[in-house]
């Protein structure tokens, strides 16, 4: 770490707050990639539906989506330490009550309080790290590395969770993510210093409320789709009301003395730009793993374990890419980093989309490695533009956008491509119309469900059940295929169009130290600048 020229300054051991900062990415991105990897074990012991899994995958980033930007304003205000330690301490709690859930309702709730700890604890790793590292040169080596935690996350999360699920029950992933956070906390508050915005500005109410209702009903619609019909009268109604809601969330920061989200910082495109991409980048990345690791264990039939393994393509890819990332955009500019990202986004997803029940997986490994380069090359340096447009004392709030968008992205992504997939799905059961009503009914809940109640039928009703139950089986496998191909389309598109936008808007280097003076010159708090304490 030496050789990277971070030294200890008034007190502060740079390198000792980097590991604690990327030791808390790590809590928050695990608690998130570990619990995928549960999903087909969350069918056959919870007896969850595709919903289900939608909703504990979904509470936690539609908490994490809604509240980060009140955390990062809070966390400005009233110290960052003091929330980084406050967020670990509630993932901990939530982690380790969540783990003895007796039904899908009740882990839905411990996951969205787990949302709710993330969006304490991410924004604060970033603004501190701002804070820390203010020279660009190591701002940016230290962007990568916190990045690369992200990937490490990705890797560990699966292997470690299938390690478990094969040797204990569902709930011992959730030990785990409690026992890194119990850790975390310590090392964080031997290490981590306190910085804040003196400005203390009071917190939005009205922009919290709005922009969690508009998040919330937008998300619970796209969910609840494929039961009512896309199509339906409550469907486009509940999109009409979340546009009205965001509409109204946009007027009121415009309007408000101390907004929740200052939406001027959208007027540069650098910002904005960024901020798309990081968007795409996670909407895509997101609905992926919810349907490949389901992929893996429920057509493949590969163990948690052996389904965790498989995914250290994606995981080390972007490890790697995020170091690699920001160096890169360094030299040659944002602009055609970020964009190569979203076109190597882009061709994963095409070829992802040509994957069948019998592809090798070494074909597969080479989709997940152009996805995780992609991953790494377009958010570490897209990160960086953003935290560079916002001056020190709103690193929060920076930070805060990014992670928003960065969740926000997520929980789309698994409520559009998990939604799409299982309209999709469901379509396929067409087919079972000769088959007994006891086989089907279960079957449009997931596909998991759908191969549960082929194993029954198969040791309950002797070889009429079996032979009813693979044909079911077969169904289901082939919808749920074409469904996972239809998502990664829809994946794909994303990306494609935010690359041609990142082109078009995206500026080919950082600003100057100027954009930070003239935005913060043009904010309504009274005092500009943000000193640690």
């Amino acid at each position: 770490m030496q050789s990277l020229g971070w030294s200890t300054e008034r007190g502060t051991n740079k390198v000792a707050v980097l590991v604690s900062l990327c030791a808390a990415v790590f809590v928050v991105n695990i608690s998130t990639t570990i619990v995928n990897i549960a999903l087909p074990s969350l069918v056959t012991e919870l007896g969850a539906s595709t919903r289900d899994l939608l909703w504990i995958v979904d509470a936690f980033n539609l908490a994490f989506a809604a509240l980060v930007l009140a955390a990062g304003s809070l966390s400005d205000r009233f110290g960052r330490r003091r929330f980084l330690l406050m967020g670990l301490a509630v993932s901990l709690i939530a982690s380790i009550a969540g783990a003895w859930s007796s039904n899908p309702d009740v882990l839905i709730a411990w996951r969205a309080l787990a949302g709710v700890a993330a969006a304490v604890v991410y924004p604060v790793t970033l603004s501190i790290l701002t804070n820390v590292f203010t020279e660009r040169s190591e701002r940016v080596k230290a962007i990568g590395i916190w990045g690369a935690a992200t990937g490490i996350s990705v890797a560990v999360g699966p292997v470690v969770g299938g390690a478990l699920l094969e040797s204990f029950w569902w709930g011992s992933i959730l030990l785990f993510v409690g026992a890194a956070a119990a850790v975390t906390l310590v090392v964080a508050f031997r290490f981590i210093p306190d910085s804040r915005d003196p400005s203390t500005p009071p917190l939005d109410l009205i922009g919290l409320g709005l922009s969690t209702l508009a998040l919330g009903l937008l998300v619970y619609t796209i969910i609840e789709a494929p039961d009512r019909g896309w199509s339906s009268t409550a469907t486009i109604i509940g999109f009409i009301a979340a546009a009205a809601l965001l509409t109204l969330f946009v007027l009121q920061e415009i309007r408000a003395t101390h907004p929740m989200l200052d939406v001027r910082l959208f007027a540069n495109l650098r910002f904005t730009a960024a901020s798309g991409a990081v968007t795409a980048a996670f909407f895509a990345l997101f609905g992926f793993i919810f349907l490949v690791t389901q992929y893996f264990q429920s057509v493949r039939d590969y163990g948690a374990l052996e389904t965790g393994i498989r995914m250290l393509p994606v995981a080390g890819s972007i490890a790697v890419a995020s170091l690699v990332g920001p160096r890169l955009a360094v030299r040659v500019g944002s602009k055609l980093i970020v964009a190569l990202g979203l076109v190597s986004l882009s061709l994963a997803f095409g070829w992802a989309a040509t994957v069948g029940s019998e592809t090798s997986y070494l074909v597969i490994a080479g989709q997940m490695i152009f996805l995780g380069v992609g991953i790494g090359l377009t958010s570490a340096p897209a990160t960086e533009a953003i935290m560079g447009v916002v001056p020190p004392d709103k690193a929060g709030m920076g930070s805060a956008v990014n992670d928003a968008t960065r969740e926000l992205g997520g929980t789309l992504g698994v409520a559009v491509i998990g939604s799409v997939a299982l309209s999709v799905y469901r379509d396929h059961l067409d087919a079972t119309a000769g088959l007994p009503e006891r086989l089907v009914d279960p079957a449009r809940d997931s596909v998991g469900a759908a191969l549960e109640a082929s194993r029954v039928a198969a040791s309950q009703f002797g070889e009429v059940g079996a032979r009813a139950g693979a044909q079911l089986a077969e169904i289901a496998r082939s919808g749920f295929v074409d469904g996972f191909a239809t998502g990664c389309i829809v994946a794909g598109a994303v990306t494609a169009v935010a690359a041609v936008l990142t082109l078009i808007y995206l500026p080919a280097h950082p600003g100057t130290d100027s954009e930070k003076s003239e935005h913060s010159e043009g904010a309504p708090t009274t005092d500009p600048v943000g000193t640690p304490t």
